[in-house]
């Protein structure tokens, strides 16, 4: 294993093997950090939430919690399922499918896996869906 160090100045390069040993783990930490965020955030967001569960007097200031708490909650729920799309990632990493189209199988590309590590589709099959779901929105 590298060490923490070497990951942080490495970046995955084009000019070596696809989805090498070190790309595996330059992605797997990317998303184990990405989702240790994810849980810190969580965690202080539920210590506000039991923190602030005070009654306002003030009707605006009591919708404005409101209002602030369902946003709030609202961009956890996100973030839940971002996490199950990260451990999804984690799984295909373990079995050797991590960085290739669910669609084609070809190579998804440093530069998107790097800008988007939950990425499945290449960008290819990503606007040949995203041009479908459109065709069928319009109609």
């Amino acid at each position: 294993m590298s060490s923490v160090v070497d990951l942080v100045e490495y970046r995955p390069s084009d000019d070596e093997p696809f989805m090498n040993p070190r790309q595996r783990e330059y992605f797997r930490a990317k998303l184990n950090t990405w989702k240790d965020e994810i849980l810190r955030e969580s965690r202080e967001t539920l210590a506000n939430l039991q923190e602030e569960s005070q009654n306002h007097p003030d009707m605006a200031d009591r919708a404005s919690s409101e209002s602030d708490r369902s946003l709030e909650l609202r961009t956890r729920d996100r973030q839940r399922k971002l996490i199950s799309k990260i451990d999804a990632a984690l799984k295909r990493l373990d079995d050797g499918t991590y960085g290739y189209c669910e669609e084609t199988g070809d190579p998804i590309g440093l530069a998107r896996l790097d800008a988007r590590p939950t990425a499945t589709l290449s960008l290819e099959a990503q606007e040949m869906h995203e041009r479908r779901e459109k065709v069928y929105r319009d109609e």
